[in-house]
């Protein structure tokens, strides 16, 4: 197996800055909650077969992330060639995560590393 990483573009901002006293904090477990569920429903995933693993570097996150990717039947040709490419899939996602978890955290992210762990192979029931 191996493990690609594709950087974060530019800073990005979520909105104006208002010059409001106090502080907010979001506990790392709600923080890594939210960001399993992006990537789950990203990726195509149920949670419990993504891990993900959040980093502080530098002011900036940074997302290790070890999930399954689903897959279709080896029986359906058609459909397997139609689809794109592992390291392209595996590419994209991490592109679009670097995104949507910067909307979805209001922070950076420097890096999105991803480990796909196996696959998921939708389970065929039968008409009756």
């Amino acid at each position: 197996m191996s493990a690609t990483t594709v950087d974060a573009p530019a800073q990005q901002t979520v909105g104006p800055r208002h010059n409001v006293r106090g502080a907010i904090r979001v506990q790392p477990r709600a923080l890594e909650k939210a960001v399993r569920e992006s990537i789950a429903h990203r990726a195509g995933a149920p949670r419990e077969a993504v891990n993900v693993d959040l980093a502080d570097w530098g002011g900036a996150l940074t997302v290790k992330v070890a999930t399954k990717l689903p897959i279709p039947e080896l029986s359906q040709t058609g459909t397997i060639q139609a689809e794109m490419p592992l390291l392209e899939r595996v590419r994209a996602l991490q592109t679009a995560l670097v995104s949507e978890l910067g909307l979805l955290t209001g922070r950076e992210i420097r890096r999105v590393s991803v480990v796909v762990t196996g696959a998921i192979i939708p389970e065929q029931r039968r008409v009756r």
